[in-house]
């Protein structure tokens, strides 16, 4: 009789699993628990308290659960917890070699049996090599095997989620078009209720929207947010989608709705760091990245500080080395913003493209404000190649936006243009605050180039955007900058202020009777690229011949 009640207990708390009714499952675990220690009853028990954020039970009841298996010969039982186990110890401690041993223990188990305990498996090591390792190659790898093993097996949650997996392995590789397809179909088989797993359902979901963050597709993002924003809502778990939320909120800074961006990410980190605290992490970061934006940069280096601290430092470490760059470059500190990038870059796989452009954008940057224009071009076209598959407008206006940084150093009709072409792109994308940042950038160009009013209407239009999406920090500094020009009329008392050191350097030798060439040999440079710092001090200087040039360097005392 007992027996026969405790079977009945067990029945009643996987129905209730399947029904999503994590308390009523618990209490049946627990009533077949207390007629006998069972690894399938402890199994059951450490699910639904996995649902209900009890971590300390979860840790207790599937460490048993493995130790019963094993005791009697169960392999694929005690496999499968050894899998939840190392998604446990990342996604609840941190603690990623444990749950690499996990991993181990579970393959060897395994061996190479075709069952869906090895598809599972494949799952965790993908999960594993994209989140911690960062290998998008090898994570493709495993993603392929486990769908193949899914669609053999007819198990549609497996498949789905490791096409997700697929998916955001093929767009951080830089095959965009491929992986968003893959997304695409299996988000659908999410929210359409094909996949009945909550739990695979949730985190493709959450691939999608990752992978339109890493690849700044923010139309996609869009279209797919309310959705699972509803879903979410619906969700019988109060944590699902919570890693879902905190990419939405990066989504949502990108379109400057910062208000609605920092509600989410301080309720998800709330809500993470009560349960599974090292998946706060990427919710840190981004707030950093918001708190960045708006100007307070003594918080976003706590909230990094925060994010570099375990248990959270195994999943955004790096990140972190981004994010400090970017304030270091607002500061004005170029040195350290180039340091911090080239550390993040070299910790980055060459594979891994998406990855490596935000760094590399960030590295454009560094080289304009040193003034090494050959590492500044180098990188750019580094950069180039790394997007050359990525048509998103939003990753289009970055390499423009660096073009044009880079053109500043030698052509500012060049650098008009293309502050112009991010400007359009960045705001056609919905992205203001990248689409103001490039109107003060083609400001300051026009006004280089003695066109003041026009620079004075592209700053404030800019100061406008920054005033509108929070970004107070920002707005005050564009107002200064048109105050500045309004009040100098456009004019400054150095009557070189608009030169480079480089081409205060070519115009003196040219005043002094050089030719390109002559100047050329002399500073070691190109003969074409000298053609291009004379002509660009032509345009700055609003100057019409090499004679008049040297004319002005005469009456101002450069000779």
């Amino acid at each position: 009789m007992a027996v026969l009640e405790q079977n009945k207990a067990l029945c009643a708390g996987q129905a209730a699993l399947l029904r999503a009714a994590w308390r009523e499952a618990r209490v049946h675990f627990e009533v077949a628990l207390a007629r006998g220690e069972t690894p399938e009853a402890l199994e059951g028990l450490g699910t639904a308290a996995w649902w209900l954020s009890d971590v300390s039970t979860v840790f207790v009841t599937r460490e048993r659960a493995y130790r019963l298996y094993r005791d009697s010969r169960e392999d694929r039982g005690a496999a499968r917890i050894a899998a939840a186990l190392a998604i446990d110890y990342c996604t609840f401690r941190g603690r990623a070699a444990i749950a690499s041993g996990w991993v181990r223990r579970a393959e060897r188990l395994l061996g190479d049996e075709a069952c869906r305990e090895l598809g599972w498996l494949q799952i965790v090591k993908t999960h594993m090599a994209l989140m911690i390792d960062h290998d998008p190659a090898t994570a493709q790898n495993f993603a392929t095997s486990a769908r193949s093993q899914g669609k053999a097996l007819g198990d549609v949650d497996l498949e789905m989620l490791a096409l997700a997996y697929e998916g955001l392995a093929r767009v951080s590789l830089g095959h965009i078009d491929k992986g968003m397809r893959c997304l695409d179909e299996a988000t659908m088989a999410a929210v359409n209720g094909e996949m009945t797993d909550i739990d695979a359902a949730c985190t493709a979901c959450c691939c999608l929207i990752y992978a339109c963050e890493k690849a700044r597709d923010l139309e996609r993002a869009a279209e797919w947010c309310a959705q699972l924003k509803e879903r979410s809502l619906q969700s019988s778990y109060r944590l699902m989608f919570a890693l879902c939320r905190a990419h939405y909120a990066g989504v949502l800074i990108w379109r400057g709705a910062w208000a609605e961006a920092e509600a989410e990410l301080i309720e998800v980190i709330d809500e993470l760091e009560r349960t599974h605290r090292a998946q706060a992490a990427e919710a840190l970061v981004l707030l950093a990245e918001l708190r960045r934006r708006q100007g307070r940069f003594a918080e976003a280096q706590e909230l990094l500080q925060r994010a570099e601290s375990p248990p959270y430092q195994m999943f955004v470490s790096k990140r972190c080395l981004l994010r400090r760059a970017v304030i270091a470059l607002d500061r004005g500190d170029a040195d350290a913003g180039r340091d911090h990038t080239q550390r993040f870059l070299r910790s980055i796989p060459i594979e891994d493209l998406l990855e490596r452009a935000a760094g590399l954008e960030l590295l454009v940057r560094a080289h304009v404000m040193l003034e090494d224009r050959r590492e500044a071009e180098t990188t750019l076209q580094e950069l180039r190649d790394v997007v050359s598959n990525v048509r998103t407008g939003a990753m289009q206006a970055a390499v423009r936006f660096a073009e044009g940084r880079v053109a500043a150093m030698s052509d500012l009709l060049a650098a008009r243009a293309c502050f112009e072409d991010a400007a359009a792109l960045f705001a056609h994308s919905g992205a203001p605050f990248e689409s103001a940042e490039a109107r003060v950038e083609l400001g300051r160009t026009l006004s280089t180039l003695g066109r003041t009013a026009a620079a004075i209407d592209e700053i404030l239009t800019a100061a406008r955007t920054f005033d509108t999406i929070g970004a107070a920090y920002e707005a005050r500094k564009a107002d200064s900058v048109a105050r500045e020009l309004r009040s100098s009329g456009g004019k400054r008392a150095d009557p070189f202020y608009c030169l480079t050191r480089r081409e205060i350097e070519v115009l003196a030798l040219t005043a002094h009777g050089l030719t390109n060439r002559e100047i050329a040999t002399r500073l070691c440079r190109s003969e074409h690229t000298v053609h291009r710092h004379v002509a660009n001090i032509l345009a700055k200087l609003g100057l019409s011949s090499r004679a008049a040039a040297a004319s002005f360097a005469a009456k101002h005392g450069l000779l």
